[in-house]
């Protein structure tokens, strides 16, 4: 049973737990995270989600990407959550998202890494995880337009490329 923080549209906790699937009040909004790990060749790591999903079976998807548990901060759930979906450990403690976006619901924090990682070392979890690869921005894209990728708005695409040298609106 999946345990959520809620937040008032302010990102203060309000005290209160949901279950996963409890329909949200207008004013009560929760955290999910995003982690997007780029290599030196400029490809972002994807992975294809399970068959069996509930949402978006088979289609490729982001890095990893989760809801953010009861008591955890962002950085604990994108920590928990790139191990758990990959197996690849990475410390969050000292790094802020690059970026949020708001959704209807929530708060949406991206954290892009630069890593190279062997995707023979990675242990992908069966439950959510069916294949990862490497791809570039345009694979991405016409992914997406194909409709085997999540439907990302393609300028998030172009965000995690992008920023994945900075942080901030300036460009160094």
């Amino acid at each position: 049973m999946e345990e959520w923080d809620i937040y008032d549209k302010y990102r203060i906790k309000k005290g209160k737990v949901v279950t996963r699937g409890d329909t949200l009040n207008a004013d009560e909004f929760h955290l999910v995270i995003h982690v997007a790990i780029i290599n030196s060749n400029n490809q972002l790591l994807i992975q294809q989600r399970q068959p069996f999903k509930k949402g978006w079976p088979n289609l490729w998807d982001i890095t990893v990407g989760g809801t953010a548990q009861a008591g955890e901060t962002s950085q604990q759930a994108a920590e928990r959550e790139l191990f758990e979906e990959l197996g690849y450990a990475f410390d969050f403690t000292t790094i802020r998202p690059h970026f949020t976006i708001n959704f209807q619901r929530g708060f949406d924090d991206y954290y892009i890494l630069k890593a190279e990682v062997d995707l023979t070392k990675l242990t992908l979890q069966e439950t959510e995880v069916q294949n990862v690869k490497w791809a570039y921005k345009d694979e991405i894209v016409t992914l997406i337009q194909s409709k085997q990728f999540i439907p990302y708005h393609f300028s998030v695409i172009d965000m995690i490329f992008d920023m994945k040298d900075q942080l901030g609106i300036f460009s160094s």
